[in-house]
């Protein structure tokens, strides 16, 4: 299993670039919202519009959605984890 490098939290991801969901920070509560978005491990999102002080718009498999900076803050991202 290769071990991913540069794991961050989402809102230090630059924008405009795809990048990788590798793992989630919260509770199986919070998993469960993001899985049923469609944002699971492995994903490949890009960050379309970053927080400060709204929201972060992302686009995953074809959608935009809109997610809050605590969730954001949760979500571990890998910008060299694509081939």
């Amino acid at each position: 299993m290769k071990m991913e490098t540069n794991v961050i939290p989402l809102p230090m991801a630059s924008s405009g670039k795809r990048i990788k969901i590798s793992s989630f920070a919260g509770g199986r509560g919070m998993q469960e919202r993001l899985f049923s978005m469609g944002l699971v491990p492995g994903s490949e999102i890009e960050i379309i519009q970053k927080g400060a002080p709204g929201p972060f718009i992302i686009t995953v498999k074809g959608s935009r959605l809109a997610i809050g900076a605590g969730i954001a803050e949760r979500i571990m991202v890998s910008e060299n984890g694509l081939c």
